[in-house]
């Protein structure tokens, strides 16, 4: 059985997403993002996250975890791809698969450095900096880019800050960045986007997926106060969201502040059953997915 859940699933839902999560699982210990690929980083954190609270899965999560030990590289890093270092984004997701596994204490503190010395870059103050009649966010305050050398966006800093404040570094000057730059990113009718505000005087959409990861991270480093507009928006969204990124980080958002939606699991099945209608979902999807359905799925600290 593989991870690629094609067809909608008979019975149990979850049941079968586990299964095929499990059976997706590559002789070296890690996991690929659909069947037949090769090592995917990012999809073996997810599988590692997932599996790691799940029965009788947590042989296969510690070999997920050793697997992507062996594919950091020595400044801390892992990076998306072999011959892509610049893309570093899997970096905190594989910092929170070590946390969730006890493992890798050596990679755990290379990965906590790493991200701790690199940001996005920002813009300039004074008369070179971004016109504010162009975007509206505050372009000075570092967060981490998907790639090191360009700007910092929502998901990669929210990620940061998540894995950061799992390791005990609330208070780093970096990570009080990583939470500055998330409430400034946050739109005025509430919610987030990538990472925009307004652009040209009109302000952006929000997005469930973004909504969900920022409340994620922000959870119990702010006041309930400044994301009500944000969580109440969530909420409103979470009844009619079944694309399996949105509907996961949106309940992981909404946990994180012991919002959790009665639905979940209702929605968890709902999504799974929908797999053949979005042509499949891979390792990433289902494990995120299982995240979420987890009677104690959150992962802030």
């Amino acid at each position: 059985m593989d991870a690629t859940l094609r067809h909608p699933p008979t019975g149990n839902p979850g049941a079968a997403a586990l299964s095929g999560l499990r059976g997706a699982a590559r002789d070296d210990g890690g996991f690929p993002e659909r069947a037949g690929g090769g090592f995917n980083p990012g999809a073996t954190a997810w599988a590692a996250l997932a599996l790691a609270r799940a029965p009788g899965s947590s042989a296969l999560a510690q070999r997920a975890a050793e697997r992507l030990a062996r594919a950091q590289q020595p400044d801390g890093r892992v990076a998306v791809a072999e011959g892509h270092a610049a893309a570093i984004w899997p970096t905190p997701l594989a910092l929170l698969a070590w946390q969730a596994t006890s493992s890798s204490p050596e990679q755990r503190e290379r990965a906590e450095r790493f991200l701790l010395a690199v940001s996005g870059t920002v813009s300039e103050v004074g008369e070179n900096s971004v016109d504010k009649t162009i975007v509206g966010h505050d372009g000075t305050i570092p967060g981490w880019p998907w790639i090191l050398g360009t700007h910092s966006w929502v998901e990669p800093t929210a990620l940061a800050v998540l894995a950061l404040r799992r390791a005990g570094r609330a208070s780093h000057p970096r990570v009080q960045d990583g939470v500055r730059l998330l409430v400034n990113r946050q739109l005025s009718r509430g919610g987030w986007n990538y990472g925009n505000t307004t652009v040209y005087g009109t302000e952006l959409v929000p997005q469930v997926d973004a909504t969900g990861v920022a409340l994620a991270a922000l959870a119990g480093m702010i006041p309930a106060e400044a994301v009500a507009k944000s969580i109440a928006l969530l909420e409103n969204a979470m009844s009619e969201v079944r694309t399996p990124f949105s509907l996961a980080w949106g309940i992981l958002g909404l946990s994180a502040w012991g919002r959790r939606p009665a639905g979940t699991a209702t929605w968890v099945d709902e999504s799974l059953a929908l797999a053949g209608r979005y042509g499949g979902y891979g390792t990433t999807h289902l494990a995120m997915l299982l995240a979420a359905q987890d009677a104690g799925g959150t992962l802030s600290p």
